[in-house]
């Protein structure tokens, strides 16, 4: 289950078929070409997303 501590690089590894989605909400993964590493939350807030936006971004990638 995704969290908003999970790393990026742990949703790179286990969860593949969510990165369209992060790509599509311009969350940075390595799949974009950009190396990143900590949290979703971390990669979300430098996008300026806030907490509510993390939590429904949260709950699309677990429906994914």
């Amino acid at each position: 289950m995704i969290t908003k501590d999970t790393t990026i690089e742990e949703i790179t590894e286990k969860y593949p078929q969510t990165l369209d989605y992060l790509s599509k909400n311009n969350i940075r993964c390595i799949r974009c070409g950009e190396p990143i590493w900590g949290t979703l939350e971390e990669a979300a807030k430098e996008k300026g997303y806030n907490d509510e936006d993390i939590i429904k971004i949260i709950k699309d990638l677990n429906m994914i």
